[in-house]
């Protein structure tokens, strides 16, 4: 059953004015017989941080996959603006992938590219987007400014920090300006400086392009600084759905240990 405070209802329903920009309901996914996702419901509202946290093996990969169309769910419904899913050709769904960033866990940058040629390699793959534009120098130099890093244009992965890497991987995400972010363990490996600046230009992405952004992590500190909303993903359900703090409050062992260091 999941569980909903009468105060965490309250705050929650402050969404009701927003549009749903991802809706998922009674998500099902097994491979064999390991059922990882058992009926699993979120909806993320547009301009929203919504934070899913969920132990390793917990869905939250299958998931994603599902959202975008990697993976096929044995059942269930999933509308991404307003576009369902399981009803979008291939052509169809690449269109709708180009709305949509991905920070991945470890920055997944191409070593043999320069950090240039890595923010354009999504540009050229979905061109049409950006009206088949020739210069991309200025699409590339905006979004390493919005992550502090217009000058390694030219610099290999190699010469980069693990911060400035995941920086790196952040302006990819947003070079088609997308309307939707996801944020795989934005943080992990990080010092706690680097994390939190890292958080911090979260925060400024959205705030600057309205994105809404769905963001797995199992950093507490990083959940309660970013969310809006969190959902617990346990037993392949939307086990817990709240406010940070709101879930802290919770007396329930599976959600408190969530919250335990």
């Amino acid at each position: 059953m999941i569980l909903k405070e009468k105060e965490i209802l309250g705050d929650m329903e402050l969404h009701q004015t927003r549009k749903v920009i991802i809706d998922i309901q009674g998500l099902h996914k097994s491979f064999g017989d390991n059922r990882v996702l058992n009926g699993f419901d979120m909806k993320l509202y547009e301009g929203e941080n919504l934070v899913v946290m969920g132990k390793s093996g917990s869905g939250k990969s299958v998931m994603i996959k599902c959202l975008v169309g990697l993976i096929k769910p044995d059942s269930g419904y999933i509308s991404v603006m307003g576009k369902e899913i399981e009803k979008l050709d291939q052509e169809a769904l690449d269109v709708l992938r180009a709305d949509i960033g991905f920070l991945f866990q470890g920055s997944a940058l191409y070593d043999s590219m320069t950090v240039r040629e890595n923010l354009e390699f999504p540009m050229r793959r979905h061109k049409e987007k950006l009206g088949n534009i020739t210069d991309t120098e200025p699409f590339v130099l905006e979004a390493l400014k919005s992550v502090g890093l217009e000058h390694t244009m030219e610099l290999m992965p190699v010469e980069l920090s693990g911060g400035m890497k995941r920086r790196v991987a952040l302006a990819r995400a947003i070079i088609l300006r997308p309307k939707i972010i996801f944020y795989d363990e934005p943080t992990s490996g990080l010092d706690p400086i680097t994390a939190k600046e890292i958080i911090g230009l979260m925060r400024s992405i959205q705030k600057k392009y309205g994105t809404s952004s769905l963001i797995i992590t199992h950093d507490v500190d990083c959940a309660r600084v970013i969310s809006e909303r969190m959902i617990l993903l346990v037993d392949g359900i939307n086990y817990a759905e709240g406010t940070f703090h709101g879930l802290m409050r919770s007396d329930d062992e599976k959600v408190q240990a969530f919250f335990k260091k």
